[in-house]
């Protein structure tokens, strides 16, 4: 039997996948590990912790699967982009890593746009200069912490540092290194330009491979921690967005997925390269070899509601764990009972800062409109409204761009919620579906070892085998009106906080 390895490496934890050839999964595991915040919008993790997690639950699916490890064909790898991974002479990890949504980088971005043009700065890497990204943290550590910047001789990111630790290959792809703000995005290869400017030595950098080639092989000693056989073919992978879209089917034009994890993303696939002039959201290169795609993030979805429920719904918790349920499942219950529009209550989910469409590392979390008739089932429905509020602010861009959307595929951990599909649905006015595997990124990540390995001849033919639409959710056209009411006080209400928002970080600052 022929077998595949999908690792996605995430912010909460990396859950690994064994997949048979047709794209069924035969056993998972998960392992988890923290986030340190140790200043106010600061999020770091630490790389070892993900490696411990990989070589666990390697492991774990081995045993609970009976599969031999010859048996492993492949393995892919899929993770949360933009984090910054550094090295010193001894290969050893310098600091904790600077994560995708950290926003510490302000300055930086200021810097890197002064040193290269803004203008100029799109034209090469489709993107303005964002915290988020992985150059501004780079330059970071260069202005704070010189002393680790001097010791610097690799820059990874977080799947290419499990591909080093598997393989001892220092590599990376396409997708994921186009949100470190120094690949030249239509050319599909480093920016000598933007290097030089930034003063980065691309000698840092890994080799670039498409992500669905071959970049190296297990060696004896990650066989002995990990349990996958030596010699297995170790594919380019993909950032965690980009791999979610494979295993979403997301390969081909008119397809759009729409997906709540940590983060929520508007992902819609590209032939050919376009880019939004005004920088509001994101073309990267796409893990079909060829191919782009555009996407508008908002950094707090399922964080939000995360938060929501680890302070304010205890009770759910407990209620569900005697229950051996979800908690999520009876807040979904809870925010089911109240109408569209939460009462009145909206809430801007500026949790962890803002990407799409107002690159705002200083906005913060909102609920506006709370009177005492409220209670905290309008609350929670407010949350979730106000991620997907977000989310079309996403959608409505990728329109404009005359971008094709004709089918919408919810993936994450919030496409499970059918209250949270049906929201996307009436907000995008579009058909929200859901396909036959929820594996998202780890699937993804296998289609590329699949293909890696010479299983499948192509993404695209992998992805029409393997994938198929599973549920359908059409929009409540009663309901359009009252989103669309509600949409527009939420859009307005950024404008009118936005300098309240800069006066609160310096306030901040001068309260320490």
């Amino acid at each position: 039997m022929d077998y595949l390895l999908g690792i996605d490496i995430g912010t909460s934890g990396t859950k690994t996948v064994l997949f048979d050839r047709d794209g069924k999964s035969i056993a998972s595991a998960v392992g988890e590990y923290p986030l340190y915040q140790p200043q106010i919008g600061w999020a770091e993790q630490r790389p070892e912790d993900w490696w411990n997690a990989v070589c666990i639950t390697s492991r774990e699916v081995l045993k609970k699967s009976g599969a031999k490890p010859s048996d492993i064909k492949g393995v892919g790898l899929s993770g949360q982009m933009h984090g910054l991974v550094i090295l010193d002479e001894n290969n050893q990890v310098l600091r904790k890593s600077i994560i995708w949504c950290d926003q510490r980088t302000k300055a930086e971005c200021v810097e890197i746009t002064e040193r290269v043009g803004a203008e100029r700065l799109i034209e090469i890497t489709a993107n303005p200069a964002l915290t988020g990204f992985t150059a501004s943290k780079i330059l970071w550590v260069r202005n704070n912490e010189p002393e680790i910047y001097s010791r610097i001789k690799r820059i990874l990111l977080p799947k290419d540092y499990i591909r080093f630790m598997l393989t001892g290959e220092f590599a990376t792809e396409v997708s994921d290194a186009s949100g470190m703000q120094l690949l030249d995005i239509r050319n599909r290869c480093w920016s000598e330009e933007v290097l030089d400017k930034l003063d980065i030595p691309v000698e840092w950098l890994g080799k670039m491979y498409e992500s669905c080639e071959n970049t190296g092989v297990v060696t004896e000693e990650a066989s002995r921690l990990t349990g996958m056989a030596a010699g297995t073919i170790v594919a380019g992978g993909a950032g965690d967005q980009a791999a979610g879209a494979v295993g979403n089917g997301i390969v081909k034009k008119g397809i759009i997925s729409s997906t709540i994890g940590t983060s929520g993303v508007v992902f819609a696939h590209m032939d050919e390269v376009q880019i939004d002039k005004k920088g509001r959201v994101h073309t990267f290169c796409h893990a079909v070899p060829g191919c782009w795609h555009v996407m508008g993030v908002t950094q707090g979805a399922g964080l939000s509601l995360k938060w929501f429920r680890d302070n304010f719904c205890i009770e759910e918790m407990r209620t569900a764990e005697l229950m051996e349920k979800d908690p999520y499942i009876l807040m979904d219950e809870e925010a089911s009972k109240v109408e569209a529009g939460s009462g009145g209550v909206i809430f801007l989910p500026y949790m962890m800062g803002e990407r799409t469409p107002h690159l705002d590392p200083d906005a913060k979390g909102v609920f506006f409109g709370i009177s005492a008739a409220h209670g905290k089932a309008h609350l929670l429905r407010a949350v979730l409204e106000g991620v997907v509020y977000s989310l079309r602010d996403c959608m409505e861009i990728i329109r404009e761009m005359g971008i094709d959307a004709s089918q919408v595929r919810a993936s994450g951990g919030g496409g499970k919620s059918p209250l949270w599909r049906q929201m996307q649905a009436d907000m995008f006015n579009t058909e929200i579906c859901t396909i036959n595997s929820s594996e998202g990124p780890a699937l993804g990540a296998a289609i590329l070892a699949g293909v890696a390995s010479g299983i499948y001849e192509n993404v695209v033919d992998a992805c029409e085998d393997m994938i198929s639409v599973r549920t359908r959710q059409e929009p409540d056209l009663r309901k359009k009106p009252v989103y669309d009411r509600f949409h527009l006080i939420y859009r307005n209400l950024y404008t009118k906080l936005k300098d309240e928002y800069k006066e609160l970080t310096e306030a901040l600052k001068e309260a320490r």
